[in-house]
């Protein structure tokens, strides 16, 4: 029998009670898990709902043999997108070169996995939705601990106690704030800020993605096959967090269209349809960076953690490893020896991810003209982007089997 089959033949035997703050990736991904090895789950999520479309994120490494051992790997394939061409524009829009994805992700063809968020946001709570408690439109409120449990407050004026809690609410996490204070302590600013939005595909782009740049702004097109929509992503270089702009919509609006205001291409036509986007994301390109993951009873997983940025491209995967990872070490321990054991065996792999990008570096948004002009000669004569030596970081641990509960 295979571990697969193994995680469908358990006999459940209850171990506890446990909330998980967060529906997004870490959060189901967790519940599946611990499910499996007897756990009582529930799950609580701000939103009234799961968060469909969203920008393509990858599967790749390690993260891929946990959704094969949870047996939506095959979904995931159906989902994958089959991005064909990257091409690099100058100033003026002309074309600095056209390369082949993989050559700049580091991926393997036929193997990595690249899927809209809202696919794999459904794949997870699909496997899980029958099996666990989901608690919709609420959040944790407060948390007081006792040596019998966790003491729950929620948003929507409930209370109940939990034997232990989870924080799988992303990088500006409640539950982080809660347990080790306010965000900025472990808040690792890496130079740059975002937009994120769709907006109608009028340029005939299909399976590509085009990035205009300057230094220090980018400006790119994502088309997702052939669909009537295109991803608008705006990057640029701040010297300091916008703090006031983080929970401001339209302050996010005016800061990137005053950065974008003399830029060229189809910005203008971008910077127009943001104005008139109702799915816009705005945020800072950051990672957590925390000494610990845990205190008592609570313990934080994915991005509440560690996120990694998105200039790793290794925040999903990540939050996918350390989801089975918190799961299996918790799965015949107590709380105490099973969380210790998950920052322990883990760390290492957070840290290598981490470490692929530091502040202002990123290799595809350069900040000065001289950055620029290396970072396009690179491109012209590409056959693959420069790594570290060894196993890639996406794959530098190697996924353990757990026992399950019998």
């Amino acid at each position: 029998m295979t571990r697969t089959d193994l995680s469908r033949h358990i006999t459940t035997m209850p171990r506890g009670k446990v909330l998980i703050s967060g529906a997004s990736i870490a959060g189901p991904a967790l519940a599946f898990w611990l499910n499996r090895y007897g756990f009582t789950v529930t799950v609580v999520e701000k939103a009234s709902a799961l968060r469909g479309g969203g920008y393509p994120i990858d599967v790749r490494g390690t993260a891929l043999e946990v959704v094969r051992r949870m047996g939506i790997l095959p979904q995931l394939r159906d989902a994958h997108i089959d991005l064909r061409r990257l091409t690099f524009l100058d100033a003026d829009g002309g074309k600095v070169a056209s390369v082949n994805p993989y050559t700049v992700t580091g991926g393997v063809a036929g193997r990595d996995l690249e899927v809209p968020r809202g696919e794999l946001t459904d794949a997870l709570h699909t496997a899980v939705r029958d099996d666990v408690e989901f608690l919709f439109n609420d959040s944790i409120d407060s948390l007081d601990q006792s040596e019998h449990g966790v003491d729950v407050t929620f948003r929507g004026g409930g209370r109940r106690t939990f034997d232990v809690v989870f924080g799988a609410d992303g990088l500006h996490s409640r539950t982080r704030e809660l347990l080790f204070g306010p965000e900025e302590q472990f808040h690792r600013y890496l130079g740059y800020c975002f937009a994120g939005f769709t907006m109608p595909n009028t340029f005939g782009l299909s399976h590509e993605l085009t990035m205009w740049n300057t230094p220090g702004r980018a400006a790119a097109l994502y088309a997702v096959g052939d669909s009537d929509d295109v991803h608008a992503f705006l990057n640029f270089a701040h010297p300091q967090p916008p703090y006031d702009a983080f929970r401001n919509p339209q302050a996010q609006r005016d800061l990137v269209a005053a950065v974008f205001a003399d830029a060229g291409w189809e910005v203008p036509g971008m910077l127009a349809a943001m104005g008139d986007a109702d799915d816009l994301f705005f945020d800072a390109v950051s990672q957590i960076r925390m000494p610990r993951w845990s205190k008592g009873r609570v313990a934080l997983v994915g991005d509440a953690a560690y996120a990694p940025s998105f200039l790793t491209g290794q925040g999903s995967s990540l939050a996918l490893v350390g989801a089975y990872m918190l799961a299996g070490s918790l799965a015949d321990r107590n709380h105490t020896a099973g969380i210790a054991a998950y920052e322990h065996d883990i760390r290492e792999f957070v840290t290598v991810n981490q470490d692929q990008v530091g502040e202002g570096d990123a290799t595809l948004f350069p900040t000065t003209a001289r950055a620029l002009e290396q970072r396009n000669d690179m491109l012209r004569s590409l056959s693959v982007m420069p790594s570290g030596e060894g196993r890639p970081a996406h794959s530098a641990l190697i996924l353990p089997e757990f026992m399950p509960v019998t």
